[in-house]
């Protein structure tokens, strides 16, 4: 499956101390892709703020950045999903809290609910930066689900754009597809036994998806697989910030319900804290 293309990126804007450095990664990243930039803020703008937008803007404009403003009033939430649809957006840029207290957890920020209902892939940023920090290592999800070898390739095709050195893909593994008990030796050699079947299973169906990705998206990146076994969603995440990835990968998943956030799994321990900036592959 070919790799997700980005050739519209739209970037949340809001007029707070953040606005320069998320400017500035939209910008980037719009230039890296090649795609064209659409500013996205809720309300009404003065001339002023349309001057400061513009100026803070210039450098990448002569950089060859192609990009438009687009503001409308109302609820927050609403215009954003509306103005992605309308301008055909691809990717989302949102900046978001690492980690959600209990109530926001359950009440989902801005960023976590445009996330659970927006119809294109969106980029999850912890931290963003007026000055560029270097993408170097990206984790991406390996599981077994129809929409993973797209969201591979796009890591590959968005790592190539960035230039990442290293892409280490991770299936996670339930630990209830080791159901044995293990009470003594023998118990515990089959279990092992199990486990190492799983990772061998994994790594093949992984080690098929990266075969069809083209040679030149793969070259001068080191590639890695990895097996773990834990609960899904919350593995990767954790993994992902051991070993301090720059950027997770993930498939968006089909669909989000009230009850998904009550008894959270797979995307939502990602969106609960976030272990790093995250690109959800719609």
């Amino acid at each position: 499956m070919a790799a997700k293309s980005f050739r519209i990126i739209g970037v949340g804007v809001a007029f707070s101390p953040n606005l320069k450095a998320n400017l500035f990664e939209g910008a980037r990243l719009a230039l890296f892709l090649k795609a064209k930039l659409i500013l996205i803020h809720v309300g009404k703008m003065s001339d002023e703020d349309t001057v400061l937008l513009h100026d803070l803007l210039q450098v990448h404009q002569s950089q060859g950045l192609i990009y438009e403003i687009r503001c409308q009033t109302g609820n927050p939430i609403e215009v954003i999903l509306s103005t992605v649809k309308d301008a055909q957006v691809d990717l989302l840029i949102l900046g978001a809290l690492q980690r959600e207290n209990f109530l926001r957890y359950y009440l989902g920020s801005i960023a976590r609910q445009i996330t659970r209902r927006a119809p294109c892939s969106v980029l999850l940023l912890i931290k963003p930066s007026v000055e560029r920090v270097p993408c170097e290592h990206i984790v991406v999800n390996g599981l077994a689900d129809p929409k993973t070898e797209q969201a591979i390739a796009t890591a590959f095709s968005v790592a190539k754009s960035l230039g990442a050195q290293k892409i280490t893909i991770v299936e996670e593994i339930s630990p209830h597809e080791v159901a044995v008990s293990v009470d003594d030796d023998r118990s515990l050699r089959r279990s092992r036994i199990i486990k190492e079947r799983l990772k061998l299973r994994e790594e093949s169906r992984v080690k098929q998806i990266i075969s069809d990705i083209p040679e030149k998206l793969k070259e001068g990146i080191a590639i890695q697989s990895q097996s773990i076994f834990g609960k899904r969603g919350y593995s990767i995440g954790h993994y992902a910030q051991v070993v301090r990835a720059d950027l997770l990968v993930m498939n968006a998943p089909s669909q989000m319900t009230f009850w998904d956030r009550v008894f959270p799994h797979d995307i939502e321990h990602i969106l609960g804290e976030l272990p790093t900036d995250v690109l959800i592959v719609q």
